[in-house]
């Protein structure tokens, strides 16, 4: 054979696959592709709990809680008495655990540390997916879940499938008393878009907390994937259906708030506890992160969902 062709073939040339193994390539963390930015734990007020427990105490409310004089003259006419009654089964709501356990070889910890802390990057993405869980449960929870605990009152549908600029409106209508935000996801908003579009009233965008958010009649309208097309986040078919909740946060509004337990063991965030469970005869390390979590509605009109909200309806413009 040839000098030649053995240049040619690249016979006496280094290759890429053997100088790979002596190269210092540079890495990135682990890439988590399903987690989300979870802004509805970011926009929803929390309260701590030191029980684990919260009672909603409402008020047995018809046209006025109590009757009242009104006169301009108080020496021909009887003031009415009574109180103020409550209700006498207030709904309680208990904290609900979200845990996993994480295994970890000591010695795969102590040779293979660098550039990056196994065990931290390892309780990272579980503390994320655990974040993750609790986002889908404050909107899907059968007990305290959002949407299987707005009253009936509260719930409307769509006039004609798709969400159009009226059925938010609509909404605001049974949310009147300070909305905080919509929440849709972004199938649902790309929909709503789409109908602003036809209409020729494209909503506003505004930057809060280093997010850009759309917005109807000034309330943001943020986007997650917990609520669900046809069950699923991420749906293959162009069409499917939905719901879009109008959420008012806040105690003071009477409002919807989160629920967590305050000053836990081994506190690592907010609701969340990561214990060391020690290491087995084998080396293994594990962890507990175990995360507690619920949510109340203080007040019927404080949120109210469309429903049956179509999301594949598609237009062509001239």
């Amino acid at each position: 054979m040839s000098n030649e062709k053995q240049v040619k073939e690249g016979i006496n040339a280094l290759g890429a696959k053997a100088a790979y193994n002596l190269a210092n390539v540079t890495k990135t963390k682990p890439q988590y592709g399903a987690l989300t930015p979870k802004w509805i734990t970011k926009f929803l007020e929390f309260k701590g709990l030191e029980t684990g427990i919260f009672r909603v105490n409402k008020v047995v409310e018809g046209e006025t809680p109590l009757d009242v004089l009104c006169s301009q003259t108080k020496k021909s006419d009887i003031i009415p008495d009574g109180y103020v009654e409550y209700e006498t089964e207030p709904r309680e709501y208990v904290l609900n655990s979200i845990s996993t356990i994480i295994n970890i070889n000591t010695a795969i910890e102590d040779v293979y540390s660098a550039p990056y802390d196994q065990v931290q990057e390892q309780l990272g993405l579980a503390i994320e997916s655990l974040r993750e869980r609790q986002e889908s449960q404050l909107i899907n929870n059968d007990d305290y879940g959002l949407l299987k605990n707005v009253a009936d009152s509260q719930r409307i549908q769509t006039r004609n499938g798709a969400p159009t600029p009226d059925d938010l409106d609509e909404l605001i209508t049974k949310v009147w008393k300070d909305p905080s935000f919509f929440l849709a996801h972004p199938r649902a908003i790309a929909a709503f878009e789409r109908e602003c579009t036809k209409r020729g009233v494209p909503p506003t965008v505004v930057n809060i907390g280093g997010g850009n958010f759309l917005t109807w009649r000034g309330i943001p309208i943020i986007p997650t994937d917990k609520l669900l097309v046809d069950g699923l986040k991420n749906p293959k078919s162009q069409s499917g259906k939905t719901n879009i909740l109008l959420v008012r946060t806040g105690e003071a509004k009477r409002g919807v708030i989160g629920l967590f337990q305050a000053g836990l063991k081994n506190e690592h965030s907010r609701g969340l506890s990561v214990r060391f469970r020690g290491i087995d005869d084998k080396g293994v390390a594990s962890y507990l992160l175990s995360l507690y979590c619920s949510a109340a509605i203080l007040a019927d009109d404080a949120i109210a969902v469309l429903e049956d909200v179509e999301v594949g309806e598609y237009y062509d413009y001239d």
